[in-house]
């Protein structure tokens, strides 16, 4: 007759394997905001598409794991990442040390920086001219443009908005000076506004994006930083930007400007 200490030990035994197996096959959760083309957005059938679903996708494939895309709000990724609603972040976000002292990164995956979007009657002519009395600067709610802002421009009245959209509407109408975002976005939006906007292409401060996850998730670290270093050997990053981004890539290159990857 077996103890029944043994048929305990027997009973935790399988119920670990069988956990460790489940936890193997289960869907990679990726959050982002489907809501910053062409890095994260929707096609015209509704799915998902863009460069970070594209990588997202490709991670899935090394890991050997489904993925599914859970399409959250930027300032609330971070607290899904941290309850467990997800797995990881990939949604063009910076990796700062405030952040990093809630979550953990990957190696960077692209390089980027803080630009200004400009109203063409606008006095501004670079970061100097942002922190002064009557200066009206748009940011998005949870970007690092947001962060920067909130430390450093005393001087100026800093306009919070939910949506890039309605950062940029502010700057078309005259009613804000500047919109700080990266400096890809900054020229996709001075295409469409040519004749009420001005790019300030060349960032004033340097960013890199990586892939967000929780503090002492070791094990998917490692595997992460390793898939984005084969990527990048294999030419993926290229392959993207080509994809997604040709237009953008000729003219960064035409102005002498870092380009993303």
């Amino acid at each position: 007759m077996r103890s029944p200490l043994l048929l305990l030990l027997v009973f935790l035994s399988t119920v670990l394997i069988g956990s460790r197996i489940a936890t193997a096959a289960d869907p990679l959760r990726v959050g982002m905001e489907l809501a910053y083309p062409p890095f994260e957005m929707t096609d015209t059938s509704g799915k998902p598409s863009g460069v970070s679903v594209r990588l997202a996708e490709a991670l899935g494939s090394h890991l050997g794991r489904e993925v599914r895309i859970e399409n959250i709000s930027f300032d609330g990724l971070i607290p899904a990442l941290k309850t467990g609603k997800i797995d990881c972040i990939i949604s063009s976000m910076t990796a700062t040390p405030e952040r990093a002292t809630s979550i953990a990164f990957s190696a960077p995956y692209l390089k980027t920086g803080l630009a200004l979007l400009v109203g063409t009657r606008s006095p501004v002519q670079g970061e100097a001219d942002l922190n002064q009395i009557g200066r009206t600067i748009a940011v998005k709610k949870g970007t690092t443009g947001h962060h920067y802002a909130a430390t450093t421009l005393k001087k100026a009245r800093v306009l919070v908005l939910d949506k890039e959209s309605a950062a940029v509407l502010e700057v078309v109408q005259g009613k804000a000076d500047a919109f700080i975002y990266d400096s890809l976005s900054v020229y996709q939006n001075q295409k469409r506004h040519p004749d009420t906007t001005r790019g300030l292409l060349r960032p004033f401060r340097e960013e890199a994006w990586a892939i967000g996850l929780r503090l002492g998730d070791a094990s998917l670290k490692g595997q992460v930083d390793a898939f984005l270093e084969a990527f990048r050997a294999a030419g993926g990053f290229e392959k993207l930007g080509d994809e997604f981004l040709p237009e953008e890539k000729a003219a960064f290159k035409a102005q002498g400007l870092p380009f993303y990857f």
